[in-house]
Parts: C-alpha cells; structure tokens; sequence
C-alpha cells in the first residue's frame, strides 16, 4: 500500500442556516493548491488492524457477539473524526462566498463526508447490513444547484478519499453518492419481522461543528438487532480530557489532551480511549482503553442537570418542583437543582452522562416524533456505563414503532437519561407533574 496519497481539493465549503426564513447558505471557499498527502503512521496501523479484523477492543471476541460489528464501527468512526478535524481546520481558514439554497436544516461537508465514509466501510465488511442515517443526495443531485453542488461534492469526495481505508481503486462523484443514499429515507424498507440494521448519525451538533471554538459535536453508530441496541461507538473529536475540564492545567500542551472515542457493547460495559497523543496526532488503535462509569449520586438534590441549550427549565416537569440554578459555586438547599446547557446536540449529553460529568439528562420531546439516531448509540452506552434512558412514563425506546423506516421513535413526553441510582425516583416525579 503506498504512503503518497494525491488530494486535489479543488474548494472548500459549509452549508449554514440563516436569515429570518432559516435558508440554508452554502459558504464556498477557495479554492487549495494541490497537495500530496502523506499517510500519517497511525492511519498505516489502523488500515492495516481494521483489514485483519484486528482493531483493539478491551474485551475478547469470546464475550461479545457482535465484537466483529463493534471493532469495524469503531475503526470507521475513528477515521470519521479524521475527516471531521480536517474538514473543519479548512472551512475556517479563506474569504467566503455565500449562495444560498432553500432548506430548513444545518449540513456541512462533513455530514455528508462522513456518511459517505462509513457507509463505505460498513459495506466493504457487512455488505448485508442496511443502514438507517441522518443525509440524501437529494440535495446534491439537485438541477437547482448550479454549480455549487458539483464544487461540493468534489469537496465531499476529496474528504472521503482522504479518509477511507481501501486505497486500492479511485473513488468516483457517483460512488461517494451513492455511498451517502445507502442510509437515506428509500434506502431501505423495514416491516414488523426483526431486523439487524446500523444507526448513524453523522454529526450530532452541527452547529457546534460549524462554530470556530470547541463546541462538542460526536459522530455516533450503532447495531440494532431485533429491536435492542447491542453495540455503539462515539467519536467526539473536541472532549477536554479530566485535566482540562477540571482546569487543573491550562499549559500549551494541554490543548491536546482532546478527543474521545467511547464504545458499548451489550454485557461488556462502556469504554473509552483518546483520539489524539500528546503531539496533536491521531493515535492507534492499540492505546489504552479505560472503563467508563455513570456517576454515583444519589440524591436528586446534589445531582448534576444537563439541559439542551434550546430548552428552558420551566420546560421540564421537574421545575414544578425545584427551582433551578447555573451556579455551581452558590450554597443550594434541597428545593434548587444544578442544571448546566450544553450547547451540543443530544449525543453530547449522553456522553456526558456515560462518562459521568452529569447525573441526569432530561429532554422534552417538542414533536410527536423524535429521530431514531439522535440517540440510539447513546442508550447503549448510558446503560453500559450503569444509567438508564426511558421515556417520560418510564418505558424504554422503542426503536422498532417506525416499522418500515426505523428512522423515528416516539417518546412519551420527553426523554429521562440517568446514572441509573436516580432513575425512578426522577421518572415518579416527572410522571406526577406532566
């Protein structure tokens, strides 16, 4: 396998939301020189662990079913968070231009890139498995594009290239597509029987990604066999390590000590490693893994909150109850809560439920319906690392009731993730007070 890899990048663009009727824009910038790309050494080691099926997880094939599923998404997700970082090193560098095409949602190169790029993965080893996931081509193939759309899609192309682990044959505009419509709405058709399918939410927070600072955004998937999640991984490329999120060191080098990868399988626990070394650099597959554990609190008085940034706490059923207060330095009694609001998506806040940096995540469900990879991969890692996730009556998620998509759940009223200790007492009081 040669090290050189040639990346021609002939532009560089983000699609953003804005104005007062939510268009969305596509920021074009300009256009890179052609570079060659040298393969960095842990790319080589990770091609050449996840070609033999040896990607290190921290338990033995014995004990987990699906540990060949769970190594191959881990390995592909690895490499997802590789496209996101450089991706978003070249959207925030140039002048822009700004066209602007009608849609109602936030989509970078990225979301594409990434699904394009684990849709391929996936394939190569479980051709058989669909794939349910957040992006179409629609937009792409569109004839009302203009040119934009064929710049962008040399852009998405050229990330997924950058990324892939086959090398061997040169990837073409139509396999990049049709790679991204494998998890589209039309790519797949589910009925009542069982069935073992992949979720991938592609980026969860994109706005987070689109911004210049370290907001958190996680690239999430999961296997779903007969109606249960059975394995996950999460990548989340700008996770502070305990050091920094302590602010125990705030050092140069310290600005490394980001990125985390978390994986879950049924009966194996949660756990997670680094995505970068001390150098800035991507690591290997073989570095250390360390088992992950929800919090221990259980007093719903001293627990940590954790919100959606788009939703107040007089949203929550909880608030008829308890006051609420940001203020993590000021006195509380047993009638206020700790509540903080993570301007992420919702992958996000179960990771930081998983990881144990907060106790609780409540969300309310403002549609009948919410989408099934908003938080698929995160229930199999909640309940791996000793939580809970229901719903607002205390049921589990049901992720087969979209019986011919599997692309929607509908919780009822909102969904409780815990550390598991304070599950049911949260879930009377919520059930007493909606």
């Amino acid at each position: 396998m040669p090290l050189l890899h040639l990346s021609l990048l002939p532009h560089r663009l983000l699609l953003v939301a804005g104005g007062r009727r939510r268009r969305r824009r596509l920021l074009l910038l300009p256009p890179s020189p052609r570079r060659v790309c040298v393969r960095a050494a842990a790319s080589v080691e990770l091609e050449v662990a996840a070609a033999a099926g040896e990607y290190g997880l921290p338990f033995p094939s014995e004990r987990a079913a699906h540990h060949r599923e769970l190594a191959a998404a881990a390995a592909a997700v690895e490499r997802a968070c590789r496209l996101c970082v450089d991706v978003k090193r070249s959207l925030l560098s140039g002048e822009k231009k700004i066209f602007e095409k009608n849609d109602q949602t936030l989509v970078t190169v990225a979301d594409f890139g990434v699904q394009a790029l684990i849709s391929l993965e996936l394939q190569r080893s479980f051709p058989s498995i669909p794939l349910v996931a957040e992006e179409d081509s629609a937009s792409l193939r569109s004839s009302n594009a203009d040119n934009s759309s064929n710049v962008l899609v040399e852009s998405i192309s050229s990330a997924v290239a950058d990324n892939v682990s086959n090398t061997d044959s040169l990837l073409t505009h139509d396999d990049v597509l049709r790679a991204i419509d494998k998890g589209g709405k039309d790519s797949a058709s589910f009925d009542s029987n069982p069935a073992t399918y992949w979720v991938l939410d592609p980026i969860d927070g994109t706005q987070g990604f689109s911004k210049v600072d370290d907001t958190l955004y996680v690239v999430g998937l999961a296997l779903v066999v007969n109606g249960k999640v059975v394995a996950g991984v999460m990548g989340c490329p700008n996770w502070a390590s305990d050091t920094i999120a302590n602010r125990k060191d705030d050092s140069i080098a310290s600005r490394y000590d980001r990125g985390i990868l978390m994986i879950a399988h049924e009966g194996c626990g949660a756990w997670t490693k680094r995505l970068y070394d001390e150098f800035g650099q991507f690591t290997t597959s073989k570095d250390t893994w360390n088992r992950c554990f929800v919090d221990s609190c259980s007093v719903v008085h001293k627990a940590r909150y954790c919100l959606s940034d788009n939703q107040t706490w007089n949203m929550i059923p909880l608030s008829v109850v308890f006051n609420s207060t940001t203020d993590e330095s000021k006195p509380r009694d047993e009638n206020e809560l700790l509540t903080s609001y993570v301007f992420s998506g919702s992958l996000c806040k179960y990771l930081t439920v998983a990881y144990g940096r907060a106790s609780v995540f409540v969300l309310k469900a403002r549609t009948k319906s919410l989408k099934s990879w908003d938080h698929t991969v995160g229930v199999i890692c909640v309940q791996e690392a000793g939580g809970q996730v229901t719903d607002w009556r205390g049921e589990p998620l049901d992720l087969e009731a979209d019986l011919t998509g599997r692309r929607d759940i509908y919780p009822h009223g909102g969904i409780l993730i815990t550390n598991g200790v304070l599950h049911n007492k949260l879930a009377e009081l919520i059930k007493a007070n909606y």
